[in-house]
């Protein structure tokens, strides 16, 4: 069965490396300019086509969930205040076209037991999974679009893969292709490696934080067990996927990437972003001017 309609994404970490804003607000309510981190996760996954989310939550994250919920008292303010095109975008925030589910990680046992707790909502379909600090900004079309389409033509697992500058690559999943690659129109993946060294880092392809997979991954990473930090890695699952002969295809992203979960990339994101309203791109670049 080749329908995907649901996606998770987890949501239960602390944000440390965000500290001290994290402190109080979750990581995925820190603004972009004038919209939360997660608001642009879910307006990505909701135009590729996914009908449910499945958040993986913690009692501290109970503000993202009230996001997409209705805010009558503020609707009502916004009302008589004649402020009508504010109003219609509150609004339209809470009556999106899908259903949200929440689950919650009693432990914080890492990104694969967060994915593993989403299970019996997954049930027997084909799932997704969009990591919320890695916004995305598409160039042409919709990464996960592009991703869910191929999914219901060949019904193969896939991952999507940026460039990690020299730096940054002892921070993310690294992944060899398989040779065949050069002559096959398909890039697949032969392994991954979590955070590696540069020295045994395969390549400098990393898992941007989109995922598809055939349901049969619940069981594997239902069979890894925690590491030294007791945690379950979601990399190790999928390298244990793939070394039982399972396809995992590997989509180049289109685009740019910003790892908000970072504080240089959150601040890079935010400039971006800000960009894209001429009044704030003017004024944004006529400050930095000033202060070289």
């Amino acid at each position: 069965m080749n329908d995907l309609k649901k996606i998770v994404i987890p949501i239960a970490g602390l944000g440390t490396r965000m500290l001290p804003a994290t402190k109080a607000i979750p990581k995925e309510m820190l603004p972009i300019v004038n919209k939360p981190i997660i608001q642009y996760i879910v307006e990505e996954v909701l135009e590729a086509g996914f009908k449910e989310i499945i958040f993986v939550t913690h009692s501290s994250k109970s503000s993202v969930e009230n996001h997409f919920d209705t805010s009558f008292e503020l609707e009502a303010a916004l009302e008589k205040r004649v402020k009508r095109a504010l109003l219609k975008e509150i609004k339209s925030i809470s009556k999106l076209n899908l259903v949200i589910h929440t689950i919650r990680q009693g432990e914080a046992k890492g990104l694969g037991h967060a994915i593993l707790c989403a299970k019996s909502l997954v049930g027997k379909e084909p799932f997704g999974i969009a990591l919320p600090d890695m916004v995305i900004k598409s160039s042409n079309k919709n990464n996960l679009t592009l991703m869910k389409t191929a999914f219901k033509k060949n019904g193969c697992s896939s991952i999507l893969l940026g460039k990690a500058k020299k730096e940054q690559i002892s921070k993310y999943g690294i992944v060899k292709l398989k040779k065949n690659n050069l002559v096959s129109k398909e890039l697949k993946i032969e392994s991954i490696l979590e955070k590696p060294s540069l020295k045994k880092a395969p390549s400098n392809l990393f898992a941007v934080g989109r995922y598809i997979f055939r349901n049969e991954f619940m069981e594997y990473l239902s069979e890894i067990k925690p590491d030294k930090g007791g945690e379950i890695q979601l990399t190790e699952a999928i390298d244990m996927y793939l070394k039982n002969d399972n396809e995992l295809l590997a989509f180049r992203l289109d685009g740019k990437f910003y790892d908000c979960g970072d504080k240089l990339g959150y601040l890079i994101a935010n400039i971006e972003y800000a960009k894209e309203d001429p009044y704030l791109k003017k004024e944004i670049l006529k400050y930095l001017k000033n202060k070289k």
